[in-house]
């Protein structure tokens, strides 16, 4: 099996500037621990499979990020701008595998069934409930999966499954999975804020 680059994007827990939009229910500490909590979970289960770690980083110095999560990984700093600049900037080398850290439901077995159909589909996506993805996989760099794209709404999975489709690029679906975004999600896992 060829080498298949799982790239994590995330940012450092800095009480105000992440997950804020879980702020109102938890206070800036409580969504900066609760991202922490996401992360490290997220970085467990990355590190069960047997394929290249890569955290593509912000909001905290290289040296803080291999103390918090590990001096085994690769880091790469996050280029400024949106999410497609971002992910435009980490598509190559293929075949990569993007994923965040706001799936409390994923397990290494949904990163290795990812793995797996990779080896023999264009793409791989891993739905999330809120009309977006958790994770999506490229066998080839595909830019028009991530330009102009509406990110943060309902309409991320439906544009992408039409690009694809438009532009004939076989695909496979992974198990739909839930996020967690916003106050409401938090009643879904109790561990996360305990």
């Amino acid at each position: 099996m060829n080498s298949i680059r799982l790239a994590l994007f995330t940012r450092f827990p800095t009480a105000g500037s992440a997950k804020t939009r879980l702020i109102p229910a938890l206070g800036a500490e409580g969504a900066a621990n609760v991202h922490r909590r996401l992360t490290e979970r997220t970085v467990k289960i990355l590190r069960q499979v047997d394929q290249p770690v890569e955290v593509r980083f912000s909001g905290g110095e290289q040296d803080a990020f291999g103390r918090w999560l590990g001096s085994d990984l690769t880091y790469v700093p996050q280029v400024e701008g949106d999410l497609t600049d971002r992910l435009l900037a980490s598509i190559d080398p293929a075949p990569v595998i993007f994923l965040g850290s706001d799936t409390p439901e994923l397990s290494a077995q949904h990163v290795s069934t990812a793995i797996d159909l990779l080896q023999k589909t264009d793409v791989v996506i891993g739905p999330a409930d809120d009309g977006g993805y958790y994770l999506i996989g490229c066998a080839k760099p595909y830019p028009l999966l991530f330009r102009d794209m509406r990110w943060s709404t309902e309409h991320v999975l439906p544009d992408t499954l039409a690009r694809l489709q438009h532009h004939k690029i076989g695909f496979e679906l992974l198990e739909k999975l839930h996020d967690c975004d916003r106050p409401d999600d938090l009643d879904r896992w109790p561990w996360l804020t305990e």
